[in-house]
């Protein structure tokens, strides 16, 4: 038997929970594979800590982790990842976005030698605004433009990992962790299926935009250096426009006309004020990098674990 791993953050989730196994465990799986599903709740303020003490208790195939605290969703994947010891590992939410549907075909590229199935989030124009998928186009645009991986646009935290994948990822010990780009990275044999997203079983999605724009800078900046070379750029474009301007007084002055340099305030002032803005969009990008590295170097964990329930190998 081939096992397989579910992989399941949550983060207050009760009025979905119930359904959602519910619906996960009726999806029929090829001959020859068997599950477990590990659920991770993010530090949850409601009743989901309850019932997945409820549903580990009635079923040996399901083990809880109850975080700490809020570590964020790609922290829970990270735990989820650590603890599976499957030959497959797919990771997916627990709000019914990710179609189950899509398992049985994820698990055929599995078998023709895929280490890695990611799936792909096709939205119809109208399922969200206009801010969230420019916001959206332009991050994927961004990191493919700058970042070090090629990361296809609308790539989703839904995956198929094979057990090697799995243990590639779990060398990378950053701090930041940005699960897409980390998978891209590792350079497996991969494919890409594309889903629509189906409705959400109940309750609100708990990715505010804040939470959002946070995972963007994690993307960009642990996948690119080159906010860091900004400065080179902008250098060498203020010297060439000085270099334009020494020419231009030096074309004045032997032409004899330095009565057309009639001093004024505005060209040094917008001089001084790009100049101090450059500097301080350069200062603000290295502190962001510097406080990376700060996090980094003091080793915390990224993640705790405050309760487990469910297998075997809990006990």
């Amino acid at each position: 038997m081939v096992k397989i791993d579910f992989v399941i953050p949550l983060f207050n989730e009760q009025e979905t929970l119930a359904s959602f196994h519910q619906m996960l465990e009726s999806t029929k799986l090829p001959e020859g594979y068997s599950r477990r599903y590990i659920y991770i709740n993010d530090g949850s303020t409601d009743d989901t800590q309850a019932l997945l003490r409820k549903l580990s208790g009635n079923d040996s195939r399901i083990v809880a982790l109850e975080l700490s605290r809020n570590f964020g969703q790609q922290a829970a994947l990270s735990a989820g990842l650590d603890t599976a010891t499957a030959d497959v590992v797919i990771m997916m939410d627990g709000d019914g976005q990710h179609p189950p549907s899509l398992l049985p075909e994820m698990l055929r590229l599995f078998e023709s030698g895929c280490d890695v199935v990611q799936a792909r989030r096709l939205d119809e124009p109208q399922s969200r605004g206009v801010f969230k998928r420019l916001t959206s186009s332009s991050f994927y645009l961004l990191l493919r433009a700058i970042g070090e991986v090629d990361l296809a646009e609308g790539a989703s935290d839904f995956r198929l990992l094979s057990r090697r994948a799995v243990e590639a990822i779990r060398q990378m010990p950053e701090y930041h962790r940005f699960h897409r780009g980390m998978t891209a990275w590792i350079g497996f044999t991969s494919a890409v299926l594309p889903y629509h997203p189906a409705e959400r079983i109940g309750g609100a999605t708990k990715y505010s935009l804040r939470k959002m724009f946070r995972l963007a800078g994690d993307g960009i900046f642990s996948f690119s250096l080159v906010p860091l070379r900004v400065g080179l750029f902008l250098g060498f474009a203020f010297i060439v426009a000085a270099a334009f301007e020494l020419l231009y007084i030096g074309t004045v002055w032997l032409a004899g006309t330095r009565d057309r340099l009639v001093p004024g305030w505005s060209s040094l002032v917008l001089i001084l004020t790009v100049s101090s803005a450059i500097n301080m969009i350069l200062l603000g990008i290295l502190g962001v990098y510097v406080g990376n590295i700060f996090r980094e170097v003091k080793r915390r964990p990224v993640y705790l674990i405050q309760s487990r329930s469910g297998d075997a190998d809990s006990k």
